[in-house]
């Protein structure tokens, strides 16, 4: 890359990457060919993500997204996963590589991606594209799973239900999710309040329970009255998406948060939105549950909806990269 200035770019678009409360827990340190990925554990989540699973791949997110940058600018990257204490993995500059239109799209989603809470139009997924996010992810050693049989939707949906009702109840998450809550849009991390739907999401007729970031602070409506003819609202019908890996350690989080970039923004590209559902993957005793219950060969990394979202999108802040970047010329 010659000069760290010449990263900026890159990490410009590497901390786009979402991550579990917008809580953005990386560092990077540059040097001339390479770009280290540390985990930032001072934005550490003890209540929702104990073991540091969700922020390690969010990390790696962060990883694929400069691969996605680097490859858009001309430049070939591989990524070499491990590393010692905090060093997750390290983004290498490999040589001078022509990129393709498909490259640029890539790279364009990065800004263009928005988590999408609001429920999705009634519109299918096609089932080609679940095929070939299936595809992508197997080169980082990453299975992807639709959750589409009755039987499936039952067991997910109740370990969501189930889970959210536990977190709510829970005086330590609840104080850990006010504290990521923003009420200023120039907030540089946190979810700001205006990204949130004010509905309730229990209220709302879909299977799919997404994370209620209100909890306790909504005032609590009278249900509107409904006519005798009034037609049913429309029932949202996302496709949901479990990822997963063979193992469960550190590496395995960092390939399963390259792979969820990597389909994220090829969603992106391809007009639809994602958000996460990861309440019963937050805790051990659900996620164990779905494992069992759903005869996964391997550990479920992340589960999400997906389709295509009438909603306006919402920006969230993002730390400057001066401040999670450092170096070692």
């Amino acid at each position: 890359m010659g000069h760290v200035q010449d990263w900026v770019p890159v990490l410009e678009a590497a901390t786009r990457a979402p991550s579990i409360h917008n809580t953005q827990p990386w560092r990077f340190t540059a040097g001339p060919d390479r770009l280290e990925v540390h985990l930032d554990t001072r934005r550490a989540l003890p209540a929702v993500d104990p073991t540091g699973r969700q922020q390690v791949i969010s990390c790696g997110i962060a990883a694929e997204f400069a691969v996605v940058a680097l490859r858009a600018a001309g430049q070939a990257a591989d990524v070499e996963v491990g590393g010692e204490g905090d060093h997750l993995a390290t983004v290498r500059v490999t040589g001078a590589a022509e990129a393709t239109d498909a490259d640029r799209a890539l790279a364009d989603a990065i800004a263009a991606r928005h988590t999408t809470r609001a429920p999705f139009l009634p519109r299918a997924v096609p089932a080609d594209l679940v095929d070939s996010l299936q595809r992508e992810a197997r080169s980082y050693g990453v299975w992807v799973e639709q959750v589409s049989s009755n039987d499936a939707e039952l067991v997910v949906a109740h370990l969501l239900s189930r889970a959210e009702q536990a977190e709510q109840a829970d005086a330590a998450y609840r104080a850990e999710l006010d504290s990521w809550m923003r009420t200023d849009p120039a907030a540089p991390d946190g979810v700001p309040v205006e990204a949130v739907p004010g509905d309730d999401p229990a209220a709302r007729p879909s299977n799919w329970l997404v994370r209620d970031f209100l909890a306790g602070q909504r005032t609590p409506q009278p249900a509107a009255p409904v006519a005798d003819d009034d037609p049913p609202p429309p029932v949202e019908r996302p496709a949901v998406v479990l990822l997963g890996t063979d193992g469960d350690d550190r590496a395995a989080w960092v390939q399963a948060g390259r792979a969820l970039g990597r389909l994220l923004l090829a969603l992106t590209a391809a007009g639809l939105s994602a958000s996460p559902l990861t309440q019963a993957l937050d805790w051990p005793a659900t996620r164990t549950r779905m494992q069992a219950d759903l005869s996964l060969v391997g550990h479920p990394q992340m589960l999400m909806r997906i389709g295509y979202s009438g909603a306006p999108a919402s920006a969230t802040g993002r730390r400057p990269v001066g401040e999670v970047l450092r170096t070692d010329e």
